[in-house]
């Protein structure tokens, strides 16, 4: 079984044969419910790309964890990255679409408050709903034993999603009726790809030409018909497939 990961705030002054603590909920959470001993395996990460590896030096208290760093690695910038522009879904299935799209490997997500969408973010509401989506990648980022955590984003406009897909290097709408599959298309080797993923009433049609304006094509996946929680990972592990990413 691979280490636990644990995210600490920076990396940036340890060193191999150093020490690092880790005290605070990260702490609390390796020595109270992991309840790690001396000489047991784990890995400290910023989420940003950089990890040390090393053993447990010392558990104090409740939440103090002290790691002796037997080695620093740091991973290679992703390319091309991928970007899921996630409009907003009912109830608790947006922390499910960025769990699992964590998981895959999304580089980052952007909340979209879609026409069609029943849940609008608003408010102390919105401050709230993007908090819990952030602390979902991270946690699952750790879960996933990743070194480089997703970015999500503050949520934007359809209007700033289109100026988002009119930069990317290949942009694609998940769209059931999509003329072509996003199995076959033409990937840059290079860059960035950006997919909309649209809510469950799907994309209206003058979204889709503002998104067609910007260079963003319906494709589909497949055959059946996904939800809004479920269509960005698909869609993401076919793409990290066809890139080599997953080679």
């Amino acid at each position: 079984m691979t280490a636990p990961v644990f995210l600490v705030e920076s990396l940036a002054h340890v060193r191999a044969g150093g020490t690092v603590t880790v005290d605070g909920p990260e702490g609390r959470h390796a020595v109270s419910v992991r309840r790690l001993r001396v000489g047991e395996e784990v890995v400290l990460t910023d989420g940003q790309g950089t990890g040390a590896y090393g053993t447990v030096a010392a558990a104090e208290g409740k939440d103090r964890l002290t790691v002796a760093v037997a080695e620093l690695r740091t991973e290679e910038a992703p390319d091309p990255t991928i970007t899921v522009v996630q409009a907003l879904p009912k109830g608790d299935r947006g922390e499910l679409a960025v769990e699992t799209m964590t998981e895959t490997g999304v580089d980052a997500i952007v909340p979209w408050p879609a026409a069609r969408c029943v849940t609008q973010w608003k408010g102390e509401r919105a401050a709230k709903a993007l908090g819990k989506w952030r602390a979902t990648a991270r946690e699952a980022g750790k879960q996933s034993r990743r070194l480089t955590f997703p970015e999500v984003a503050d949520p934007l406009s359809t209007k700033q999603v289109a100026a988002l897909l009119a930069d990317a290097d290949f942009a694609a709408v998940l769209h059931e009726e999509g003329s072509a599959p996003l199995a076959t298309a033409e990937l840059p080797a290079t860059g960035r790809i950006v997919l909309v993923v649209g809510p469950e009433g799907g994309v209206s049609p003058e979204e889709l030409v503002l998104f067609a304006e910007a260079g963003a094509k319906p494709y589909r996946l497949g055959r059946t018909v996904l939800r809004t929680s479920t269509a960005g990972t698909a869609a993401t592990a076919l793409l990290l497939g066809r890139t080599g990413r997953w080679s």
